[in-house]
């Protein structure tokens, strides 16, 4: 067996080993900050295009790669990518983002949904992953990722994008036995194709459960949390060795919660000290973040400072240096070579931590 000092940084870190400095990547790191994704953009205006298209989605992937040397390579894609795979078609409309034109309403819509075969309905994401590795070699940890239960329900039920989730909360509080089906079937796709991701190349997987904020404790406990629990039990009875990243936007309240889940890393927002999720999470339990996104629009050596707290904060073992949530459109991309160089000198400026 090779020692653990031959993997990549993040996933070294990521499986609990001990490193010189954490490892950082960040969210949302491709995208419309980068000119040469506005530039891609352009001449392929259709987001299901670039991600869907395994030449695009390839070459987006990597134009971070080629900037910054990230720890992490994550594919560019989309958390409702599987959902046409199990009868959900799906538009995103620029500007307006997702829209499906058929939202769930029903019992019997939620009965047609189908099993999940990512061979395929989604075989463009192999070539991806498996384009990834072989690009950034053992220099990097290539990233899956993927939409939680709750999460794609709101989509799905909504029709698009919401302010206050008044259709999937109508129907939760109103029909639970439906929405617990609609759930659990997204649970079981999810973890299908979450190990899909996996046997194609995905070093780690983050499970982006972006709307389970706008829940309260209760309900999370309710509609979040046990299909969270679902697709991490189903995962790892397979692959017990792949680390799983959890993600919930406005996460403060629920943090205790989010633990229960299972994965192995926590995404911390920006909207906690890192000392306290610290402390609420306790030492066994690894931490991603938690700069605000905001930062990268300060100045650098105020940037270095917020990098240098975070670090101090999560504390010498079992941190991933990333944002809260992803980076911003128009974040100067020259502030992100400068997050991405003082993350990799942090071994150097030990003393000031």
């Amino acid at each position: 067996m090779t020692g653990l000092t031959q993997e990549p940084l993040l996933l070294r870190v990521a499986r609990g080993g001990i490193a010189e400095r954490p490892p950082v990547w960040m969210m949302r790191q491709a995208g419309r900050y980068m000119k040469v994704y506005r530039d891609l953009r352009e001449k392929y205006p259709s987001f299901r295009e670039r991600s869907e298209n395994a030449d695009i989605a390839i070459e987006i992937s990597l134009q971070p790669w080629r900037a910054f040397e990230p720890d992490g390579v994550i594919m560019f894609s989309d958390i409702l990518t599987p959902l046409p795979g199990i009868g959900i078609p799906f538009e995103i409309v620029e500007s307006k983002g997702p829209m499906i034109d058929s939202p769930i309403r029903s019992a019997e819509q939620i009965d047609r949904l189908n099993s999940l075969d990512p061979e395929t309905s989604l075989p463009f994401i192999k070539t991806i992953l498996q384009s990834l590795r072989s690009e950034v070699g053992g220099r990097a940890t290539v990233l899956g990722f993927v939409g939680a239960p709750w999460t794609l329900a709101a989509y799905a039920v909504e029709g698009k994008s919401s302010k206050n989730y008044s259709v999937i909360k109508g129907m939760a509080f109103s029909q639970p036995e439906m929405l617990h089906r609609l759930l659990s079937k997204l649970a079981d796709a999810i973890a299908v194709y979450v190990r899909y991701q996996i046997d194609c190349g995905a070093q780690i997987v983050q499970l982006f459960d972006s709307w389970a904020g706008q829940l309260c404790p209760q309900d999370f406990e309710t509609f979040a949390l046990p299909y969270q629990q679902q697709i991490v039990r189903q995962v790892k009875q397979t692959h017990p060795d792949t680390p799983l990243i959890l993600l919930a936007s406005g996460s403060a309240g629920i943090l205790e919660r989010m633990k229960k889940s299972g994965v192995d890393i926590i995404s911390v927002d920006w909207t906690v000290d890192m000392a306290d999720a610290r402390a609420r999470l306790g030492r066994d339990m690894m931490v991603q973040g938690n700069l605000d996104p905001g930062v990268l629009f300060g100045s650098q050596p105020f940037i270095r400072d917020r990098i240098l707290e975070t670090v101090r904060k999560a504390g010498k073992e079992g941190h991933i240096l990333n944002l809260g949530h992803g980076v911003l459109p128009g974040t100067p991309e020259e502030n992100v070579g400068f997050f991405f160089e003082t993350a990799k000198q942090l071994d150097q400026l030990a003393t000031a931590l």
